[in-house]
């Protein structure tokens, strides 16, 4: 089981009340959001990492594509 903790926002009294007259379940639509929020971070996180990652691989040799291909196509 997951283990949550509880935030508290204060919002100005005419939003909460207008949000709750349009039936938005209001905590839901705030879960939602944070994680959406939080998904996106960990993604941007990964993307960072991987960019690190790669800035450290050499590029191939000029040609390195063709020659490869080559030699599987006439080892078979």
């Amino acid at each position: 089981m997951f283990t949550t903790t509880v935030i508290s926002v204060r919002v100005k009294e005419e939003i909460k009340k207008l949000l709750e007259e349009s039936g938005l379940d209001i905590g839901e639509e705030i879960r939602k959001y944070l994680e959406e929020l939080a998904w996106k971070v960990k993604i941007k996180k990964m993307i960072e990492k991987w960019d690190a990652i790669l800035r450290d691989v050499k590029p191939s040799e000029a040609g390195f594509s063709e020659k490869s291909v080559r030699e599987d196509r006439e080892s078979h």
